[in-house]
């Protein structure tokens, strides 16, 4: 009985965290295609007033979109995968050699399934 509790909380916990991480994915989509129209929309109209395309890119109109909602994604990052994921703590090499040796070891679980 008490490990049915456990593997509910454990499932409820992984799903909400697949929705964060979810969440996040789309939030990058959605800044990367409208920055791509709103800096469209602005090298546009600088080119069309005479600024050569090169001007028009550098323009700090067209990178403060991309700069100022970047910061904000950077903190959405920050809160859905947290400070482990900026640094290499001290098991990280442990850590990534086990991730390492368990993802050989279901590619030769794979292949020997083959054969």
């Amino acid at each position: 009985m008490e490990s049915d509790f456990l593997q509910e909380q454990n499932y409820i916990r992984a799903k909400k965290r697949v929705k964060e991480i979810k969440g996040f994915y789309i939030h990058l989509m959605v800044y990367i295609v409208i920055n791509i129209m709103i800096s469209g929309v602005i090298v546009y109209g600088l080119m069309h007033n005479g600024d050569t395309f090169v001007e028009a890119i550098q323009n700090f109109g067209t990178i403060s979109t991309w700069l100022f909602w970047g910061i904000g994604m950077f903190f959405h990052w920050l809160g859905v995968f947290g400070f482990k994921s900026l640094g290499l703590g001290k098991d990280w090499e442990e850590r990534k050699i086990r991730d390492m040796m368990e993802n050989d070891d279901e590619q030769v679980k794979k292949i020997s399934r083959k054969y």
